[in-house]
Formats: structure tokens, C-alpha cells, sequence
């Protein structure tokens, strides 16, 4: 740009400082800078400071950091480095430029440092970008003690900075800074405030800043609702939503409608969450995709895959989040083949997968119990370059685990770079549900000599593993080093401590445990109840949950259904009928889900009324239709009764829904015998050995010397089978003996 010299009268015109003006103020930067250039290259004496803040702003929004330095040297060239406008622009352009070490040099050879001067600098140092956030706060306690009067501005920058030290006492401190300086009173710097005692968890103290505002915006009622979600209060945050909605002048907007769905999704309220979704529909946020995410989300841990599916498809705009929140929507559901098919889906939409996406396959993998699945996945994540992401190899470990491939999950384990924690868990665990008990305990141990921290989740994870060998010695030597490192007081370690010695059979203990446990939540109770009905202990189950209801606390569904299995294996058909009646009419707010209506239909089948199990089945709800638990429930009634009829329905259900799963195959194969049809027992034989579906051997387990020994169906491989097949062949023999002599006497 050619600017004619004729404009300059031997130094910059009156002319010229109204056009570098305007052009400043209109953001044309690249003019500013062509006149500056221009006015350099004529020879024309700057006699005027007010010229440089202009250059230099233009320097940092066209990031010339070049160009910007150059500007630095005429100043000094001309001594306008004394000037604080000066000084404060080439302050600013430093910092924003990246370079906070030249920006603080500047400050520090200032001799005129006014309010600007200090925000300037407090506001470089509490940037996102900066990492000198410390050092922000010595300069802000310089500067009060200068008389320095910080703007709104900055008293909002440095509360939201102040998140990111975790320390309560610097709140406590700058709250009782904002009362005396007069500021508390701006509705900015309150939402501020009480969005940085959300941060620290202080909802007491943010609750107490809320009542005491006598003007609330959105912003305001958005950060308290957030805050209560975010403390897993669920409850509360609904009950403000409903006063917010009673404030004519504040309307909720999409970061209060995403914090009522995850309110929604812990309270699993779907009524409201319905409601509050027409209202999103209505003021035009179900556009928003971070609103569409959180919708997907809370349909599917409301048990709503179906419309959570629905929500999906209809989404303007859709991005990996999207994607990972509908697939773990489906994973949640228990609809595994479902989310599968949907990452076909997800490719040919050209949607590159992240950790979180295969995570969540391996999941369905897992309980698919899919080996080539797995594998492809664990290409797939070799090609992706994850194999030494944390996350994705301990689910790789856990998804082979489950498809009784535990040496490769070995493999993958023994090849890790870094391993955490959780990695140490997972493989325990994985030998654990292996049966290799010996080997998770070794694991452990070596855990230990590589001085590994272990936490709660390892303990819990060892006494699954003194569970699974229910070996008494070994568990009570567990739950002395539970004791001994101090997590035997957590609920969840003594929860899987009772849970652990009803598994030995030891009742007794689980119950001592449990009297000693405080703090005892639902699952606590649960868990006790459970542990009475594994044992046979269906009327101390009973009695357990009157007492629990005494207590004042309302069961969950997993209560609801320990219940229902002690009195599915109790033959206590009364009770559980009218206990599933009773809850779903009370104010519990239980909702049954597929597991419960399984157990009634279980229930039923053992008491031999098969039609009151085919009523149910027609009575529940649509979406529980197409579970395989369901059907196999119905299916093993059916065999126990010798009804083919309905089993023929059944068994079709069964393979339909599960076709890798062993218990359908088994279950039809041994009806079949027994009904003498030697033909259609065979073919199911067949079809197992056809698709490789991996048949789960039953065991017995006694203890004999305080050690708990395993009988599993035709194994070879223990130390003692000789001896063990020679006992039964001896008691084959007597049982054949005795059954004729019955036929000579008859």
C-alpha cells in the first residue's frame, strides 16, 4: 500500500491519526500495518507514542511476532518505552504472542505501572495457555498491596483460575477479599464464586452464596443445578429446576436442559426427562449436538435403548461423541450384537473409532463371548496405534479373559510398557474368572515385591479371586490384609467380604461382616440378602429385607432381585409373587427390568406352572420380549415339567437371541432326551460342535481339610482322576447292583 507523501507535512498529520484510528477500531489490521510500513519507509519522524499501541495490536492479531519486535526497537529507538500506554501494549503483544517470560521483562522495567498495567499482566499469567498461574497470584497480591483497583474483569478471571489449585482456603480467602473490596455484589463475580465452589465440591458454601443473591440469571440457576448433578444429587437438582421454571424472567438454556438429562439419568426420572426434552424440541436445542449426546445418554441409562436409538438418527449433526455415547447406550442395554452392527455403521459414515469406541466393542465381545470379534478388534487396534494405550489394553485383557483365552490376555499383559493399577486388577481378576486361582494369587504377590500401590479396587479384586477358590484359610488371610492396609472399613471391600465367605458357605461370617460394616448402603443390604438366598436361607432373605425397610431404605433393583431369586430357589412362589406385586404398586419407584421378569419366570417354572410363567412373559413389556435370559428361564421349566410344546417356541428363542451361548443348546438337547426324541438331542449336540460355541463344564465343590476341592464334569487333568473315576465307576457298579435286586423283589 503507497500512502502519497503529500499527506506528511514533515511529521504524521492530523489526517493520518484519523485514519490509523478508524482503520484500529474497524479491525483493519493489515492497513494499520501497511501505513505504519509506508510512514517507516518515507523517512517520516514519529513524534507521536499513540502511533505504537495501534502497531503493536495489530502485530498480535495478524501474529507478526517479527514485525512486532522490530516495532519494540523503534520505540526504545525513540524513548517511548516510558510511556505506560506504550509499555502496556508492548506488554500485551509479548504475552499474547506466547512469550510471557519478554512480557514480564517489560513489566519489570517499567517505572509507571497503572491499573492497566497490572491487569495486563494478572491476565497473562491466569490465561489458559500460561503456566504461570502462581506467579499470577503473587502479582495480584503485589498489586493490592500498590492500591491497584482490579476491574470486573479480572476478579472473574482469577476466580475461574483459582479452579485449577484445588486449594478451598484460596477461595475462602478471595471471597473474603470480594466483600470488602464491594464486588461481591456483581451477579458476574457471584456466578463466579459459586462456580468455584461447585469445582471444590463445596456445595454448602455455594448453596448459601445462592440464597443470599437477590438477582439470578440463567447462568446463575445453570452453575447450581451443574453443581448438584455434578455431586451425584440428582434429586436436588430437579427440585431447583422446577423452582427455576417458576422465574418468569429466566429462561433455561442448553446448559441447564444438559445438566436436568444427567440429573435425569441418575435419578433415572424419565418423565421429566421426556418433559424437558419437549421443551429442548420447542426452544430449538435439540439441534445442539452436545444436547443430542446427553439426551442418547440418559434414554440409555433409562433403559430406553429405543428411543435413545431414535434421538440418535434424528441428530442434524453427529460426531464421535455421539457415536461412543449411542454404542455405550446399547452396551448398557445388554443389546451387544446391536452395537457390533451399529460400528459397521459408524464406518461407512467414514467415523474414525477412539479408545472410548473400542473399548466399548470389546465389551459386546466380551459378553458375546465373540473369540473372532475379539481378535479383529485387537487388529483393528494394532492399525489404530493403541496397543499401548492403557485403557484399551486392559479391556483387551478383560474381553479375552471372558472368551477363556486368558494366555493371550497374558501375553498382552507381560508386553506392557507402563502397568497401573487397574492392569494389575484386570489380570487377577482375569486368572480369577479363569479358575486359575493360583495364579492371580502369585500375581499378587508379585504385585507386592515390585512395590506396586494397590488400592481398594486391587483388594476387591483379590478377594474375588479367594472367592472363586473358596478356600477358607486363603479368604480369611485376605480379608486380614483388607484389615491390615485399611480398606476393610470401605463399604464396597466389605461388601465383597460377606459376599466372599457366602461363596465358602460360611453364612455366619458373611453375617458378622456385614453387622460390622458401617455406613451400610443398599448394595451392603443387598448383598446380604443375596448371600441368605445362595444359601438356601430364603425366610432369613425375607427377614433381612423387613428389617432393611425398617432401616429407611428403599431396595434397588439388584435388592429386588436377590430377593426374588432366594425365593425362586427357596420354592417360596407366594411370597415372590406377592412381593414383585407389592413393590411395582408402592411408592419404591421400581421399575422391573428384563433379569427381574427372568427370575419370575424361573420362579414359576420350578413350582411346575408353566402357564402362570407364559402369562407373565405375555405381560411384560415389549422391550423385554427379546431377552435370551427370558427364554431360557421358560426353557428350563419346560424341561424340569416335560411340556415340548412350549419349549419347541422356546428353544428357537433361545438360539435365535443367543446363538454362541451353550446353556440354549444344552438345555434343548437334555429336554429332548428326556422326551426320548435321540434325533433332535443329537442334532443340538451338533450344532455346538458346528459353531464352535464354548460349552461351560459344571462343577462340584466340597472341603475336605479345610481345602476346597473342585470336581469338574470329564476332567482329566487332576492330580487325583484316576482315583476319582475309579470311585464312580465303584458306585456305578453298586447303584447297578442295588437296582437289580429292587427288580428281583418286584
Amino acid at each position: 500500500m503507497r500512502i502519497p507523501a503529500t499527506i506528511f507535512p514533515g511529521s504524521i498529520s492530523q489526517n493520518w491519526k484519523q485514519w490509523i484510528k478508524e482503520s484500529t477500531l474497524q479491525g483493519q489490521w493489515q492497513e494499520v500495518l501497511s501505513l505504519y510500513y509506508e510512514i517507516r519507509r518515507i523517512g517520516i519522524p514519529i513524534l507521536d507514542p499513540s502511533l505504537f499501541p495501534s502497531v503493536l495490536k495489530c502485530c498480535t492479531n495478524l501474529n507478526n511476532f517479527k514485525y512486532g519486535t522490530s516495532v519494540h526497537s523503534c520505540i526504545i529507538k525513540h524513548g517511548f518505552e516510558s510511556f505506560s500506554s506504550v509499555g502496556n501494549s508492548t506488554m500485551d503483544f509479548y504475552i499474547k504472542s506466547g512469550f510471557m517470560n519478554y512480557g514480564l521483562t517489560v513489566f519489570n522495567l517499567m517505572e509507571n505501572k497503572d491499573s492497566v498495567t497490572w491487569n495486563v499482566v494478572i491476565h497473562g499469567c491466569f490465561d489458559k495457555k500460561s503456566s504461570s498461574k502462581y506467579e499470577g497470584l503473587k502479582f495480584f497480591k503485589q498489586a493490592k498491596a500498590e492500591g491497584f483497583k482490579p476491574n470486573i474483569s479480572t476478579l472473574v478471571l482469577i476466580l475461574q483460575a483459582l479452579r485449577d489449585f484445588s486449594d478451598t482456603n484460596l477461595g475462602f480467602c478471595f471471597h473474603g477479599f470480594l466483600i470488602r473490596s464491594g464486588f461481591l455484589d456483581v451477579v458476574s463475580v457471584q456466578n463466579s464464586l459459586m462456580s468455584l465452589y461447585v469445582e471444590y465440591g463445596e456445595m454448602v458454601c455455594a448453596k448459601m452464596l445462592f440464597d443470599e443473591m437477590s438477582d439470578r440469571d440463567c447462568i446463575t440457576w445453570s452453575a447450581m443445578i451443574g453443581g448438584f448433578v455434578k455431586a451425584g444429587d440428582g434429586y436436588f437438582s430437579l427440585q431447583l429446576f422446577r423452582e427455576m421454571f417458576g422465574v418468569e424472567e429466566v429462561e433455561p438454556d442448553e446448559l441447564t436442559v444438559v445438566s436436568i438429562f444427567k440429573a435425569c439419568s441418575q435419578e433415572k426420572d424419565i418423565d421429566i426427562g421426556k418433559l424437558v426434552h419437549c421443551y429442548a424440541v420447542k426452544r430449538g436445542f435439540n439441534v445442539d449436538v452436545y444436547v443430542g449426546n446427553s439426551l442418547v445418554d440418559m434414554y440409555s441409562k433409562c433403559s430406553h435403548a429405543n428411543l435413545a436409538f431414535e434421538v440418535f438418527k434424528e441428530m442434524p449433526e453427529r460426531n464421535i461423541v455421539s457415536w461412543n455415547s449411542i454404542l455405550s447406550g446399547l452396551v448398557h442395554n445388554e443389546l451387544y450384537a446391536k452395537a457390533l452392527t451399529l460400528f459397521g455403521s459408524m464406518q461407512k459414515e467414514g467415523v474414525e473409532a477412539d479408545e472410548v469406541t473400542l473399548v466399548n466393542l470389546l465389551q459386546s465381545c466380551k459378553h458375546l463371548v465373540d473369540i473372532g470379534k475379539c481378535k479383529s478388534i485387537h487388529s483393528r487396534v494394532i492399525r489404530m496405534g493403541f496397543e499401548f494405550n492403557e485403557l484399551v489394553v486392559n479391556s483387551l485383557i478383560d474381553a479375552y479373559a471372558k472368551c477363556d483365552l486368558v494366555e493371550l490376555g497374558q501375553k498382552l499383559f507381560n508386553g506392557m510398557e507402563r502397568r497401573d493399577m487397574v492392569s494389575w486388577s484386570t489380570m487377577i481378576t482375569a486368572f480369577s474368572n479363569a479358575g486359575k486361582t493360583d495364579e492371580a494369587l502369585n500375581l499378587f504377590r508379585e504385585m507386592v515385591l515390585v512395590k506396586e500401590k494397590f488400592n481398594s479396587v486391587t483388594i476387591l479384586s483379590l478377594l474375588e479371586v479367594c472367592a472363586v477358590s473358596a478356600e477358607l484359610k486363603r479368604c480369611k488371610w485376605a480379608h486380614g490384609l483388607a484389615i491390615r492396609s485399611g480398606f476393610a472399613s470401605e463399604v464396597a471391600v466389605a461388601t465383597a467380604l460377606l459376599d466372599m465367605y457366602s461363596k465358602c458357605g460360611e453364612i455366619d461370617l458373611s453375617r458378622r461382616v456385614f453387622d460390622k460394616t458401617p455406613n451400610r448402603n443398599v448394595v451392603s443390604w443387598s448383598a446380604m440378602i443375596g448371600a441368605y438366598g445362595m444359601n438356601g436361607r430364603a425366610r432369613d432373605a425375607l427377614d433381612l429385607f423387613s428389617e432393611m425397610e425398617i432401616y429407611g431404605l428403599k431396595p434397588n433393583a439388584v435388592t429386588i432381585l436377590c430377593l426374588l431369586s432366594a425365593c425362586s430357589h427357596g420354592g417360596l412362589v407366594e411370597e415372590g409373587k406377592s412381593l414383585f406385586n407389592r413393590l411395582i404398586s408402592s411408592d419404591h419407584g421400581f421399575e422391573p427390568n428384563s433379569a427381574h421378569y427372568s427370575c419370575m419366570v424361573d420362579m414359576l417354572g420350578r413350582a411346575g406352572i408353566i402357564e402362570s410363567a407364559m402369562d407373565t412373559i405375555k405381560k411384560m413389556p415389549q422391550r423385554f420380549k427379546d431377552g435370551a435370559s427370558i427364554w431360557g428361564a421358560l426353557l428350563s421349566a419346560c424341561r424340569n415339567s416335560s411340556n415340548s410344546k412350549v419349549a419347541e417356541g422356546a428353544i428357537s428363542k433361545v438360539l435365535e437371541l443367543e446363538p454362541m451361548g451353550s446353556a440354549g443348546y444344552l438345555l434343548g438337547s437334555s429336554m429332548y432326551a428326556a422326551n426320548g426324541l435321540w434325533k433332535e438331542a443329537a442334532n443340538m449336540r451338533r450344532l455346538v460342535k458346528e459353531k464352535g460355541v464354548k460349552v461351560v463344564s459344571g462343577y462340584s465343590l466340597i472341603h475336605v481339610d479345610s481345602k476346597a476341592c473342585r470336581f469338574v464334569a470329564r476332567d482329566g487333568y487332576h492330580e487325583k482322576a484316576q482315583q476319582i473315576y475309579s470311585m464312580v465307576e465303584e458306585l456305578h457298579g453298586c447303584m447297578r447292583m442295588k437296582e437289580g435286586r429292587n427288580d428281583l423283589f418286584n
